[in-house]
């Protein structure tokens, strides 16, 4: 199992920002697309943001123009920038990340243990 390991989570204002970190630990071959989702109380799992290897990102229609992803791939971390926070962002942020172990290896998804992020005034 290679761990995510996600930090930056917290209590912030409405209107505030944070960033969230993701970090691939341990040996691997490669890493293929990279994502924040969140899961607020009592709803489903939605995908926030998320990058291709090449940089090619998309986002959740509600989050646009407020987050940022961006990689950096000699790190092997993720980050997920949020500005002008609202309070139904309040939720629970997990990193994914696409992986592959080894040369002659499958590519499988793996999760972060999730960071929580609350907007509250």
């Amino acid at each position: 199992q290679v761990p995510l390991v996600e930090s930056g989570g917290g209590l912030v204002q409405p209107g505030g920002s944070l960033r969230l970190s993701c970090a691939v630990s341990g040996s691997i071959f490669s890493i293929n697309a990279m994502g924040w989702y969140r899961q607020a109380p009592g709803k489903q799992r939605e995908l926030v943001a998320a990058s291709t290897s090449d940089g090619i990102t998309n986002y959740l229609d509600s989050v646009k123009g407020r987050f940022t992803i961006s990689r950096d791939n000699a790190k092997n971390t993720v980050y997920l920038l949020m500005n002008s926070l609202k309070l139904e962002d309040t939720a629970v942020y997990y990193c994914n990340a696409d992986l592959k172990l080894s040369l002659g290896g499958s590519i499988y998804s793996y999760w972060g243990q999730g960071t929580q992020v609350t907007v509250s005034s």
